[in-house]
């Protein structure tokens, strides 16, 4: 146990050293720094929720449109800049692995940590703003919301994890990234909900890992205002079969990397 003990000590280090040394390196230390994290989503999430409810009024389906949006909109940028940020990540931190303490999940982790954090404060943020301005409900489930949030993230970890070694592969996935991502805006319950959709559509629909995390969100959030469905089974088990084909790929990846 002592020994299991020390080594998350030098772990736990090792990510606050590496997270650190990211923030510094991506904001610097001058203007608000590291809070361009939180601002970033907040204003993609505002101008975006503006002009909805300008085009579709102050509802949808009988909940606030700017909620609606902002529970949707956050989360994807999430995802997006998750994705993003783990394209070549082992290329441009190879030199740091000279560190034996230094291991090459570390890499990814902390920039996908970093992304959370980010989103997480940008939602909380958005959400007693808006509460204040009697435009956000107060969540009616936290654990759902909570649950839909650690699915989201969980799988959008994983994908990062096959992401990463295969963009070290191929040039062409980084720029096919930013346009696969909005192709995958209607599959991913930002500006929808399963129960909108004819019954033909929705088993069809809940076949994407992004919805039931989605549905579990908006329901933490509105409760029995709005009609969720989902079904855990299908982020799960994908969950699970990108992580252990990213582990793979990044231990294999670990082998071929050439550190300069």
């Amino acid at each position: 146990m002592s020994t299991l003990a020390a080594g998350w000590r030098v772990q736990r280090r090792v990510i606050s050293a590496l997270m650190i040394r990211e923030l510094v390196t991506r904001f610097g230390r001058e203007n608000i720094g590291f809070l361009w994290l939180m601002l970033e989503p907040l204003l993609f999430a505002g101008l975006v929720a503006i002009v909805w409810r300008a085009l579709h009024g102050p509802e949808m389906h009988g909940v606030s449109i700017t909620a609606f949006i902002a529970t949707g909109y956050i989360p994807l940028t999430l995802f997006r800049h998750a994705v993003g940020r783990s394209v070549k990540v082992f290329s441009v931190n190879g030199s740091l692995l000279y560190h034996r303490q230094i291991k090459i999940l570390d890499f990814i982790f902390v920039r996908f940590f970093i992304e959370v954090i980010g989103a997480m404060m940008a939602f909380v943020f958005i959400a007693v703003v808006l509460i204040a301005l009697n435009e956000f409900p107060v969540p009616a489930d936290v654990g759902a919301l909570l649950w839909g949030w650690f699915l989201y993230c969980a799988f959008v970890f994983s994908l990062c994890l096959v992401l990463a070694p295969l963009s070290e592969k191929s040039d062409v996935l980084e720029k096919l990234m930013p346009v696969t991502i909005y192709i995958s805006i209607p599959f991913n319950g930002t500006f929808t909900m399963v129960s909108w959709l004819t019954p033909g559509l929705q088993d069809y629909m809940l076949l994407s890992p992004f919805m039931s995390p989605m549905e579990l969100i908006r329901h933490g959030v509105f409760g029995d205002r709005v009609h969720a469905i989902w079904d855990v089974t299908v982020p799960i088990s994908t969950t699970i079969v990108l992580t252990i084909i990213g582990l793979a790929m990044c231990r294999r990846m670990r082998r071929e990397l050439v550190i300069e």
